[in-house]
């Protein structure tokens, strides 16, 4: 199967299933329910619910037993670009091609909007009758996606971004807060797809895990180099904001090309760690190709 029909294929399951998941606007308070909606649905490259579903499927996961899953990573991913996007951390108006949600509705929404996504990712892990029978593997999958959430995960990371604006930091600073940023979230994104597998032996654990480190990383890079060379229209969101606020990012340390180079090196460490894995691992194999070479 071609990977855009793949990847086309796991975007629209992810979608019918957020909706599912989601309250409808007429469910009291509308206004809340609709921002969650707004910041949910119809956009964005679902990356997190697809290496979800990539990962259980290496696994023979079935479909529906991921989906719960999936959802909640991407209500985690929805909650924290609201919370980026307001006046007190990058101050941001337009997120996926329009209006962000504090611009859409106001502050006060926008942040409990973030606040209700979050709660809703693990009442979804809690309760998603399809997800694996295993009590203990369910505990697992919803510590693994808390810790990712966490001060030692992505909100971590956020906080270090944000002390760091202005600063001058080395490759490995650099590389160590984006493993919390945005690596931590896309690793947990693998993992939980992992944990959905109760069969699954630690060696094959450990290869998805440093394939997850390595695509993580190679993300963030990916996103450096589209802030220099892409448009405002292309990437859906405001071009060249990094470095408007000064923020270190891989393009100011190692150049364009250099920074090019790195993450061809890290697509080629994600290759090497899944070279335990047969044809079944194939679509983590385009993912990681794809992250490195995508337009937005």
């Amino acid at each position: 199967m071609p990977l855009k029909t793949l990847l086309s294929g796991y975007r629209q399951r992810a979608e019918t299933a957020l909706q599912r998941w989601l309250p409808t606007e007429e469910t009291v308070p509308g206004h809340l329910h609709a921002a969650m909606r707004y910041a949910s649905l119809d956009g964005g490259k679902r990356i997190r619910p697809v290496l979800v579903y990539a990962t259980g499927t290496a696994l023979g996961v079935p479909l529906e037993q991921l989906d719960g899953s999936a959802c909640a990573v991407e209500f985690i991913h929805a909650y924290s670009l609201v919370h980026d996007d307001l006046p007190a951390m990058d101050d941001d108006d337009l997120r996926r091609g329009k209006p962000t949600c504090h611009k859409a509705y106001d502050e006060a929404t926008a942040i409990l909007t973030g606040d209700a996504l979050q709660s809703l990712a693990f009442e979804v892990l809690a309760t998603d009758p399809a997800m694996v029978a295993d009590p203990a593997c369910r505990l697992a999958i919803i510590r693994e996606l808390a810790r990712a959430s966490g001060s030692r995960g992505m909100a971590g990371g956020q906080a270090i971004d944000t002390a760091a604006e202005g600063k001058r930091l080395s490759l490995e600073q650099l590389q160590a807060m984006h493993r919390y940023k945005t690596g931590a979230l896309l690793r947990a994104s693998v993992r939980l797809g992992a944990l959905s597998s109760p069969a699954t032996g630690e060696e094959q654990r450990r290869q998805l895990d440093r394939y997850a480190e390595a695509i993580g990383l190679a993300f963030q890079i990916r996103d450096d180099i589209l802030d220099v060379e892409a448009d405002t229209e292309t990437l859906g969101k405001p071009q060249g904001s990094d470095q408007a606020r000064d923020k270190p990012t891989y393009t100011s340390l190692l150049g364009l090309d250099g920074a090019k180079a790195k993450a061809q090196e890290l697509h080629e460490e994600a290759m090497q760690a899944l070279q335990g894995f047969g044809k079944e691992a194939d679509p983590l194999r385009w993912i990681s190709a794809y992250i490195v070479e995508r337009a937005n």
